[in-house]
């Protein structure tokens, strides 16, 4: 099978998902909607152009070159010429080929640290001939392979990227449901079953957990879901992630609202963690 996907980056020498050096490869598209979402140009499945305002100085190369005055139809001429890096198309098709020739060039990290390939998104799991083809190739070749994913697909998609995936980072964003379809459009139910499911199969699987102050800091609800990992998933790892706002600038770039949050206090925080150490295998 060949195949092929949208993706919107590929990064190298990442330290932050999963074990060793990592290559993390974004798929673009995603059918949650978090509020807190620090890279809303994965949201959509098709390209999209980000505008930074603050970087344009009005130069006009953009519009000498651009053969379409009446739309953008993204060819990507503006963004290529653009002197100051203000535009850039996020998303494009690759094949993968084109992916495991990028992965396959690190391969010297992966073998010295430990390391391998993170696919994440977005939700990489919304393409799944492409994610499943990618992840045998790497199997294949020897390559480590964890799948990052916020569980919110059929489990069947589950079921074909299982033989040769050797570990989950799962999202847990709430673990009251109400709460969760308020905060991302959808309930969790299917993502915690699937998640239970995981852990019935023997995956190996870290839960990561952004914190935000006022939505899901609250230690008796965290209490909770600790209780109930502990009952039905046994992670080897429950990173809580307090809230940044590095992606903020994407929203204006992309002309869409920006919802702030705030981290939790540094106390609050530590104590979550220390929670989260207590159901881990």
């Amino acid at each position: 099978m060949k195949s092929s996907g949208i993706l919107f980056d590929i990064e190298h020498g990442s330290f932050v998902d999963g074990p060793g050096v990592r290559t993390v490869v974004f798929f673009k598209g995603c059918n949650l909607r978090c509020a807190w979402c620090h890279n809303p140009e994965s949201q959509r499945f098709d390209p999209e152009m980000l505008l930074y305002h603050d970087k344009c100085t009005g130069c006009g190369k953009c519009r000498a070159v651009c053969p379409s005055p009446g739309g953008c139809i993204l060819c990507g001429k503006c963004a290529l010429l653009c002197p100051h890096d203000a535009r850039k198309i996020s998303g494009r098709a690759y094949t993968a080929d084109e992916v495991m020739e990028d992965i396959l060039s690190d391969l010297p990290f992966y073998e010295n640290t430990g390391g391998g390939v993170t696919f994440s998104g977005g939700e990489c799991m919304l393409q799944p001939d492409f994610l499943e083809e990618l992840l045998r190739r790497c199997r294949e070749a020897g390559i480590h392979t964890a799948v990052d994913t916020a569980g919110h697909v059929p489990w069947e998609t589950f079921e074909r990227v299982l033989p040769y995936t050797d570990l989950f980072l799962y999202d847990v964003k709430l673990f009251d449901s109400e709460r969760h379809r308020a905060y991302t459009g959808v309930g969790n139910e299917r993502i915690l079953d699937n998640l239970a499911r995981l852990g019935l199969h023997g995956a190996r699987i870290w839960i990561r957990m952004p914190v935000m102050a006022g939505v899901n800091d609250d230690e008796a609800a965290f209490a909770a879901l600790c209780d109930w990992l502990s009952s039905h998933v046994h992670p080897e790892r429950v990173e809580v992630l307090a809230y940044h706002t590095l992606g903020e600038h994407k929203y204006a770039a992309l002309n869409r609202e920006l919802t702030r949050f705030s981290p939790p206090e540094a106390e609050i925080l530590a104590r979550l963690r220390e929670m989260a150490a207590g159901c881990t295998f």
